[in-house]
């Protein structure tokens, strides 16, 4: 009310902290508690309110562990006088706030702002606000914690420096946060059209292939290359080139400017926070170019001109011959479009091929071999979470006419899960290839464990999405990767189910592993997998009933505008 009646007076200040943008500001407040104060009347408000509560306490517990080390380790290298860790330091807080949002995008639902653009919001609180509801991020709460344990760190091992110290940590954490929504607003951007979309996915998969010929020197035995002095030379000139170079970038300006407070350089100190300071601004105003964008009207949809949509002939892909086909042919021209959903299936790849070069170096590879085959298609599983456990939420408006059709609800959910499983299974091919040119081809024997905790695996989690996509569903926007409103109790749940059905098949390989029969787990997952196949076609055949009870309440939830 106090927005109408300031916009009726005539034109007022719009500055990001004038009356008029504070009288805003405390509407949206008032909006957002009045909308959370009724969630929670409701069951599923409730369960909403608990899971949001158990996934700030799993963030802030995981942020606390890191905290511990490296408030350890900077306490360290301050009492030894080994300021170089402190550096590295820095750069693990700068990696982990940057890939902790890759590698949780399918858990990570958030508050889209866009709908404040039909009021009269001016742009430096449209920007603000936008960074207010990222602080809640977990690369945000995961990144504070760190920073929080290497303040205390240096606090205790030299108190004298705690302002020095405080100021560095707070330009860094401030940089971090303008970051890591710059990246996510600008790959949302470069990823709007369909061939800039194709353009990245290629040279996404070519250089996954291509870093696997540097294989050889990954997996060097260090015996058949022995470490003489021609090679200590080399390597050490390496890291001083690497040290000089990371010294120029934000992580290393930090660390120098603590560094340089020690020594009592305060002149060369202030100038590496000056650098920093224009990293910040650099990041904010590349966020404020691409919200500035979007405050504008643009739109990144993917609706084709009329010309082009005149132009389009031809058959369809599956030929359109009955209701399962045309479902699936939908899903796969959805897919396309879909930023979340292919962002999604590409992190986890990216992901898979790190960690796998990691395991690789552990020692014990040949023993684990299954173990690490299952690790990789289970965190490649992860990539599917918006797509099984919200296969409706990419329908939108359309949900209306999925219940005007003809077309039993049965049917369109057969046709989602068996484009998901034939997806699945593409996507299980490629990990097992980057997986076995990682760390060698695995056995017949793990080979076929794998493949029975997949027909375990797949049907438990098809089971339960059909559930969840009916009980706790949410609109998805197809043209954002990072601001979709979601259900944290769906995140939450689901998350737990992905970790059950890993806990089950990683007890099985070990067990069966310890006694040295691995073959004995191909019949356990077939039996598990016979009790899941027969569990989804159970839940299948209950689906209309289920989606008929709450057809009001699917229909509210995903026609909604956000």
């Amino acid at each position: 009310m106090a927005i109408v009646e300031g916009a009726a007076a005539g034109p007022a200040p719009m500055g990001m902290f004038s009356p008029f943008a504070r009288e805003q500001y405390s509407a949206l407040a008032a909006i957002r508690w009045s909308m959370f104060r009724n969630s929670i009347r409701s069951t599923q408000g409730a369960m909403e309110l608990g899971a949001r509560g158990v996934v700030m306490i799993l963030y802030s517990i995981m942020g606390l562990g890191l905290a511990f080390g490296l408030g350890g380790g900077a306490f360290a290298a301050a009492s030894s006088g080994k300021w170089f860790i402190i550096s590295i330091l820095f750069w693990v807080v700068f990696v982990l706030w940057q890939i902790v949002p890759v590698s949780i995008a399918s858990f990570n639902q958030q508050f889209d702002l866009a709908g404040l653009l039909r009021f009269p919001v001016s742009f430096g609180a449209f920007y603000l606000l936008h960074l207010i509801f990222g602080l809640v991020d977990a690369s945000t709460i995961m990144g504070g914690f760190c920073c929080l344990g290497i303040w205390v760190g240096l606090a205790i091992a030299r108190p004298g420096l705690i302002v020095w110290t405080t100021i560095a940590l707070l330009v860094f954490a401030v940089f971090n946060i303008f970051m890591v929504r710059a990246v996510f607003a600008w790959i949302e951007r470069w990823l709007a059209k369909r061939r800039s979309r194709e353009i990245v996915m290629t040279v996404f998969f070519l250089a996954m292939l291509g870093m696997n010929f540097f294989n050889p020197a990954f997996r060097g035995n260090p015996k058949d290359k022995p470490f003489n002095a021609a090679t200590r030379t080399a390597t050490v000139k390496w890291i001083q080139k690497a040290d000089a170079v990371q010294q120029w970038l934000p992580p290393g300006l930090a660390a120098r400017f603590v560094r340089d407070g020690v020594d009592g350089r305060l002149g060369d100190g202030w100038e590496a926070l000056g650098i920093l300071g224009i990293f910040v601004v650099g990041t904010a105003g590349t966020l404020g170019a691409r919200l500035r964008a979007e405050y504008r009207g643009e739109s990144l949809g993917e609706a084709p001109a009329r010309k082009t949509a005149e132009r389009r002939r031809g058959q369809w892909i599956l030929d359109g011959s009955g209701p399962i086909a045309a479902v699936m042919e939908k899903e796969l021209r959805t897919l396309f479009r879909a930023l979340p959903l292919l962002y999604g299936l590409g992190a986890p790849l990216l992901m898979v091929f790190l960690l796998s070069g990691l395991y690789k170096r552990s020692g014990s590879m040949p023993g684990h071999l299954p173990l690490a085959l299952l690790l990789s298609l289970a965190y490649a599983l992860v990539g599917f979470t918006q797509m099984l456990y919200n296969n409706l939420g990419g329908e939108g408006p359309g949900i209306q006419i999925l219940f005007l059709s003809p077309t039993p609800i049965r049917t369109v959910i057969l046709a989602k899960n068996l484009f998901h499983a034939i997806l699945f299974g593409i996507d299980a091919v490629l990990v097992c290839i980057v997986a076995s040119l990682r760390y060698g081809a695995p056995g017949p024997e793990a080979i076929a464990a794998t493949v029975a905790w997949l027909l375990f695996a797949l049907p438990v989690h098809l089971t339960t999405g059909n559930v969840f996509s009916l009980t706790m569903p949410y609109r998805l926007n197809l043209g954002r990767i990072g601001r979709q409103k979601g259900s944290q109790a769906n995140a939450l749940l689901s998350m737990a189910v992905q970790v059950g059905v890993l806990a089950v098949g990683a007890s099985v390989l070990l067990g069966c592993s310890y006694f040295g029969r691995l073959w004995m787990a191909v019949p356990i997952f077939l039996v598990l997998a016979a009790g899941a196949v027969f569990a989804w076609l159970r839940v299948l055949s209950t689906v209309d009933r289920l989606a008929n009870e709450r057809r009001d309440e699917l229909i509210a939830t995903l026609v909604k505008t956000e």
